[in-house]
């Protein structure tokens, strides 16, 4: 699949590792797990989150106040590409 080089020697190296994962995934496939519930998060935490809560803003005028050169209503920044 990802067309890798490998000497004999990694070749029968991983072929034996791979045997031993894919010989305990159907041993895990062997499980009854059909009254088991999905678990997501088995630490028990969770996020923390803050409240939504709005609050007043600066004005369009006090932020362009701010900055050093303004041009119809936006920053004036140097460009990405200029050579400047």
């Amino acid at each position: 699949m990802a067309k890798l080089t490998l000497s004999d020697s990694e070749i029968e190296k991983y072929s034996g590792q791979l045997s031993k994962i894919l010989d305990y995934v159907d041993k895990l496939n062997e499980v009854d797990t059909s009254e088991v519930e999905p678990t997501f998060n088995v630490m028990g935490l969770s996020n923390v989150m803050a409240e939504d809560e709005s609050s007043s803003s600066l004005t369009q005028d006090q932020t362009l106040a701010n900055g050093s050169e303004t041009k119809d209503g936006l920053f004036v920044t140097k460009g990405v590409f200029d050579n400047e």
